[in-house]
């Protein structure tokens, strides 16, 4: 169920503690929901947007999250989503019949790439050579030319961050050594228009300085290949791989620093034709996202308190698919209409804990945090990225939350 609800200008976190206060009042059972709240998501984005040099554009990766309300809030703002599958393509284009398209991701079959072609994507991720012949004949077949970068696994040495796309062995992108030979055969592909290159090498980089040498190095080296391989540079597409602080909340990507650091980068290392493309997701939608839960249980089991709540990982994987205890403050909720006790943790560690029938259904781990009741609410922070989409939402067919869109 979506719900969509107006608020007047108050700080984000205390709009989205009201709404969950008057939900818990307004139904019997237990709160379980999602909250985005859509103007601080356009605000951060527009300001990211307008901060970037001329020379460079960003767009959303929409596999953070692709929901039709987050799709329809970014498309005036970003300049053309990132996707990843023919099912991808189709919302966007279910949003906008123009907006910019990049397509990337490994194992691209016939019917995405003919799909691709049919939907206007204006620039096609190619993985391998095998993607490239098999491009080159979808496109002949179609009597058109598609313009492509060529997306390149780098020796490095790259920065160090959560996951890595590059510079080791992984499925993602064309070997560096083998980009002589991908050259060569290009030539023999007339359906093929090379438009430049796509290094997206790590994933959740929270070093801004990093970054900017990253940044650099990609601009180095596409440059020198292009002039090399005799072709104009048109797009160098970045990737996106900014990451998300959840261990320290105050503590995320410094933007500004990474803005000013690449600017100077760009005017020395890009030809005046080159416009440098960034594909973000989980650092755009992260931070205007909410999972809230109702705690349905407090228990002691072999001495190691459990806090259960309605919902879990079938709802939010993102913290157990990446290890970690998610970040949550507690909203109490007074009202104890039961005849029985009500169950608590007071001044003891808990692990909070969902509904499934597993011991991997946890949410966040040793937490010390004051009391917790049955009845109170927990809100987890920066969950507007990678954690309903990427959860199994029908495993134990469990009721999915509520969504709810603050405007």
């Amino acid at each position: 169920m979506a719900v969509e609800l107006k608020t007047g200008r108050m700080p984000q976190v205390e709009r989205v503690r009201e709404h969950l206060l008057a939900l818990k009042e307004q139904q019997t059972e237990p709160v379980c929901a999602y909250i985005r709240d859509v103007t601080a998501l356009v605000a951060h984005v527009h300001q990211r947007v307008q901060s970037m040099p001329e020379s460079s554009q960003l767009f959303y990766a929409i596999k953070a999250n692709s929901e039709e309300e987050v799709l329809q809030a970014l498309a005036p703002v970003v300049h053309g989503f990132e996707v990843a599958s023919l099912g991808e393509i189709v919302k966007v284009r279910q949003i906008s019949a123009d907006i910019p398209i990049l397509f990337g991701g490994p194992g691209k079959t016939e019917a995405e790439l003919q799909g691709a072609i049919e939907h206007k994507v204006r620039l096609i991720h190619v993985e391998s050579m095998h993607e490239l012949n098999k491009l080159n004949e979808i496109a002949s077949q179609n009597d058109v030319r598609v313009s492509v970068l060529l997306r390149i696994n780098l020796k490095g040495p790259l920065p160090q961050a959560t996951l890595a796309m590059g510079g080791r062995p992984t499925q993602f992108g064309i070997d560096e050594v083998m980009l002589p030979h991908v050259m060569n055969q290009i030539r023999h592909l007339p359906h093929i228009q090379v438009g430049g290159f796509h290094f997206h090498s790590l994933s959740n980089n929270l070093d801004a300085e990093q970054h900017v040498k990253l940044v650099e190095y990609y601009c180095t080296i596409a440059r020198d290949w292009a002039r090399q391989y005799g072709f104009t540079l048109r797009y160098l597409n970045a990737g996106g791989g900014i990451g998300v602080n959840y261990a320290h909340l105050e503590q995320q990507f410094d933007w500004n620093t990474f803005v000013d650091g690449i600017t100077p980068v760009l005017e020395k290392e890009l030809p005046p034709e080159t416009t440098l493309l960034f594909e973000c997701g989980r650092y755009l939608t992260a931070s205007s996202g909410y999972y809230a839960t109702e705690v349905l249980d407090v228990k002691v089991n072999h001495s190691k308190t459990y806090v259960i709540v309605r919902g879990g990982t079938h709802h939010f994987r993102l913290p157990v698919s990446w290890q970690h205890s998610h970040p949550f403050e507690l909203i109490e909720v007074e009202g104890w209409m039961h005849p029985y006790d009500r169950p608590e943790v007071k001044e003891a560690a808990y692990t909070v804990a969902g509904q499934l029938c597993t011991p991997k259904d946890i949410l966040a781990s040793d937490i010390t945090s004051g009391r917790v009741r049955a009845g109170d609410i927990l809100l987890f922070h920066f969950a507007g990225a990678y954690g309903w989409a990427i959860s199994h939402h029908d495993f134990l067919s469990h009721p999915h939350p509520q969504h709810i869109y603050l405007q």
